[in-house]
């Protein structure tokens, strides 16, 4: 092989099997894809060892993709209910799978993932470093951390987050600015403690070359972690979150010079008119790198219902520049999500990821729409069920109260507007039989 990464390739003006694959999918043309990968404008997460991947980008012009999160915890230890999120999560069309599991030895589970998973696999080495080297927290090492970011790159994880712009100028914007939340980045929050508690500067920050070199050998993409992430809306834009952007667009270059992948991640709580300046803001600092937002979740006071609040932002954030969407469930702040959470959350992303997709005008995405608007003026239940994002909700609802016209839907019977219309445009009579109230009167 010529080359080792996708983007090395892309600057040699080599259009490997991984950009050929998304260009036919995504409907874009080889040799601008071939750019923007070159620019790191584009990211194609593909690990050199993942080979049951169906390869996928991130990035300018191309479809939003979304991410499903999941992983075992100290109180929830079924590996079985994980793989069976992962199952799902490929049913309904999630392009990338996180598996953050923070207990015990994780590496069979996260090895079965890369044998048989077509989706984008992600993993966050920090919360692995505890488990994985049997230690506490203040007692681990700068190599030792790097040596976990070893372990997943060779196991074929296509992308790491790595919190790596958590520093101490980042660390004294935060202490400085006392926000309501602090910092509630699981990774960033560990970080934090080992660097007070060492007095050390931040491993991955520090040795961030090192981290680099092991990332380019099997060509894993950094996902450049917000430590600083808002994990409310009163915390949103403050000088912790830009302070740590800021590093992070300085990290992404000197990724790109090693021909590492980026992707730049971003707030996770936010109001809604915040956020389109924040998109254009991290697209300046960062170079126009891919952008992974978590949410932003608009508004604080919706637990139990945070996949919707997430979709808002979501969407809106989609629509200004975000390429990457992590889904939030109706289980955030609550508890590890259950199969129906996850189901409920993948969809609420997706139909956010799908609305952006038409309001910034990505080939094919308003097809999708007008075939189903066809199908709905010509009552065409089977064509709309075929056409659902969820076939299986929509029969089922459809079924559970059918109606005695098969022309029409229960809700509105004999005075459906698509047949009526359709009725009168075909130069027939439409004739309103009484129903069997009026029949009794």
């Amino acid at each position: 092989m010529a080359y080792k990464t996708q983007m090395e390739a892309a600057k040699q003006g080599i259009l490997t099997p991984q950009m050929k694959a998304v260009a036919q999918k995504e409907h874009m043309d080889e040799a601008l894809l071939l750019a923007r990968v070159a620019k790191g404008e584009i990211a194609i997460p593909a690990n050199v060892r993942h080979t049951a991947l169906s390869p996928n980008g991130v990035g300018t012009g191309l479809s939003t993709k979304i991410n499903v999160n999941l992983g075992i915890s100290g109180d929830c230890r079924d590996y079985s209910v994980e793989l069976a999120k992962a199952e799902l999560a490929v049913k309904y069309g999630a392009e990338a799978i996180m598996d953050l599991s923070n207990y015990g030895k994780t590496r069979d589970f996260r090895k079965k993932l890369i044998e048989t998973s077509p989706a984008m696999i992600g993993t966050v080495p920090m919360y692995d470093a505890v488990g994985y080297l049997e230690k506490d927290l203040l007692d681990i090492t700068a190599q030792d951390f790097l040596s976990v970011v070893r372990a997943h790159a060779e196991e074929g994880v296509d992308f790491v987050t790595v919190h790596a712009g958590i520093n101490r100028r980042t660390v004294e914007a935060f202490r400085r600015t006392k926000r309501l939340t602090n910092i509630v980045s699981r990774g960033g929050s560990l970080l934090f403690a080992w660097m007070s508690m060492t007095g050390n500067e931040n491993p991955f920050y520090e040795y961030y070359d090192e981290l680099l070199d092991i990332l380019r050998e099997y060509d894993v993409t950094i996902s450049l972690g917000d430590a600083m992430r808002p994990g409310s809306i009163h915390d949103a834009t403050d000088a912790g979150q830009v302070c740590e952007l800021i590093e992070l667009g300085n990290l992404a270059l000197r990724a790109w010079e090693k021909d590492v992948q980026v992707m730049i991640e971003g707030p996770g709580h936010m109001a809604m008119n915040e956020i389109a300046a924040n998109m254009a803001m991290e697209k300046r600092l960062c170079h126009n790198a891919p952008f992974y937002v978590l949410g932003p979740l608009v508004t604080d006071v919706a637990p139990g219902y945070d996949h919707i609040t997430s979709a808002i932002g979501g969407a809106i954030a989609a629509a200004n520049g975000a390429d990457f969407l992590c889904y939030v469930t109706p289980a955030e702040h609550l508890r590890l999500p259950d199969l129906d959470d996850v189901k409920e959350g993948i969809m609420a992303a997706k139909i956010a990821a799908h609305a952006a997709d038409i309001a910034k005008g990505i080939p094919g995405a308003r097809d999708w729409d007008d075939a189903m608007s066809a199908a709905r003026r010509e009552v065409d239940w089977e064509t709309m069920f075929s056409l659902a994002m969820d076939r299986e909700k929509a029969q089922t609802y459809f079924e559970s109260a059918p109606p005695t016209d098969k022309h029409t839907c229960s809700m509105c019977g004999r005075m459906c507007a698509m047949r009526t219309t359709n009725q009168i445009l075909n130069g027939e009579t439409v004739e309103l039989p009484p129903c069997q109230a009026d029949e009794k009167e």
